[in-house]
This record gives structure tokens, C-alpha cells and sequence, in this order.
């Protein structure tokens, strides 16, 4: 039985290319860095989990929540194939549970905070936004997009950035936790305006002030899926 399922829907997604030495200290044993046209990426991404079960069964008022999360792009070698996958910098819901469950089980960097989302359609345009409250402000993600996805680019920017299958956890300098992530290829919708306002510094440390203030190097609103989080496995090294 897969331990979470739920829908991952409208990933209001904003990339940054950083320095990779900026990385080093949170890469798992045993992946290394994945890059993208020579580029390091970090990838600021909001989105709404809905009907989340975990291990089969719905927890009341924990169904449906905002996430919103900054991460970077790895890659792993095993049985002669390359496993691409995703680090969690450090992930926000409003709700304290699923802290706990995500920072106990599986290692990550969860933190509680009080959040709220807004999705409008007009005759034109969608728009999808994330809020978030950090020392007393609100931050956002918000991105105005086409009424109608499309199917995703195969080699493009769009589909490196969305087709990761795999999530690793630092434990500690010899174990890194992994789990499959499994979904359909998604769906995008074409990008007409964005507003981002995050204190990097605030949420994600010193080491990320230099992101504040500047502009994403790409923005994208892609649709989501229903999605399973397969049991972790330890892995030593």
C-alpha cells in the first residue's frame, strides 16, 4: 500500500538559477546534482494537496491544505539507469500534523504556518496564488496563466523542471532516505503574468538573501495529478 495518496493540483512553479556550491551541504549521500543546459536550479513551488489519504484513510481537516516548498533538482545511479529526483530545501503547510509525520517518518523540513490560496477564472485568464504568513507579513507566489493546459514540451525547460519521480532526505553525511513519487506526465498552462513576493532570507535562511528581490529565471503554472508517495527506503553508503 503506497503511504500517501492525494491530487497535487495547479504547481505555481517560479526557477532560479543558483550557485551549486550553495547546495553542497543539503545533497544526500549517494545523488548528486542534476542540471538542466549546464544550469543549477531551485524552484520555488506552490500547489494544493486535495483528498489526501494516508495509508488509505482520510485524517479529518487534513485532506485539503496549501504546500508550498523550495527544492533542487538530483540524480542517483543505480542498475545501470539514472533515478532523477528532487531535495526539499523546506516545506510549509498550515497544519502541525503533517509536520510532524513528514519531519519524523521521512526526515524533511517541514514547518507550520498559516496559509491560504486563491484560484479565479475569468473569461481570459487563471489566476493561482499562494500566501504564506513569516514574521508577521504575508508572502506570495501568484501567477496568471491561460484558461486551457497544454501538453508539455518533451526536452524542454517546463518538462525537466516537472518529470522527477524520486525524492531523497538527508539523514545524515552516510544515509539518505529515498521514495518514489509516481503521477501521469502533467499538463501546462502558458504564463501571462506573475507576482512573487518572498523574503528568501526570512523563510529559508541567510544563505538564500540573494534571491530577494530578484526575478524569477522562468515562471510556471503546471495542472498536477493524482499522485502516490511509495514507502521510503534507508539507504547506506
Amino acid at each position: 500500500m503506497s503511504f500517501l495518496k492525494a491530487e497535487w493540483r495547479k504547481l505555481a512553479i517560479a526557477n532560479y538559477k543558483i550557485d551549486p556550491t550553495l547546495l553542497e551541504e543539503y545533497l544526500p549521500a549517494g545523488t548528486e546534482l542534476d542540471f538542466w543546459e549546464g544550469n543549477c536550479y531551485v524552484s520555488l513551488i506552490g500547489f494544493m494537496f486535495l483528498d489526501t489519504r494516508i495509508l488509505g484513510f482520510r485524517i479529518p481537516f487534513h485532506t485539503n491544505f496549501e504546500e508550498v516548498n523550495l527544492r533542487f533538482y538530483v540524480k542517483r545511479y543505480e542498475n545501470k539507469a539514472w533515478k532523477r529526483g528532487v531535495v526539499f530545501i523546506k516545506e510549509m503547510v498550515p497544519k502541525f500534523a503533517l509536520t510532524f509525520v513528514a519531519n519524523t517518518i521521512y526526515k524533511e523540513n517541514y514547518v507550520t504556518l498559516p496559509m491560504k490560496h486563491r484560484w479565479e477564472k475569468s473569461e481570459k485568464s487563471n489566476i493561482v496564488e499562494y500566501q504564506w504568513k513569516k514574521d508577521h507579513s504575508w508572502q506570495k507566489i501568484k501567477i496568471i496563466a491561460d484558461l486551457e493546459p497544454s501538453e508539455i514540451i518533451p526536452d524542454s525547460e517546463t518538462e525537466f523542471i516537472t518529470e522527477h519521480y524520486w525524492g531523497y532526505a538527508k539523514v545524515d553525511s552516510n544515509t539518505t532516505n529515498e521514495y518514489e513519487v509516481t503521477h501521469p506526465k502533467w499538463l501546462a498552462y502558458k504564463v501571462i503574468d506573475f507576482d512573487i513576493s518572498v523574503n528568501f532570507e526570512s523563510v529559508y535562511g541567510e544563505k538564500f538573501a540573494m534571491l530577494n528581490g530578484r526575478e524569477a529565471d522562468s515562471v510556471m503554472l503546471a495542472e498536477g495529478s493524482e499522485i502516490t508517495v511509495e514507502n521510503k527506503k534507508k539507504l547506506k553508503f
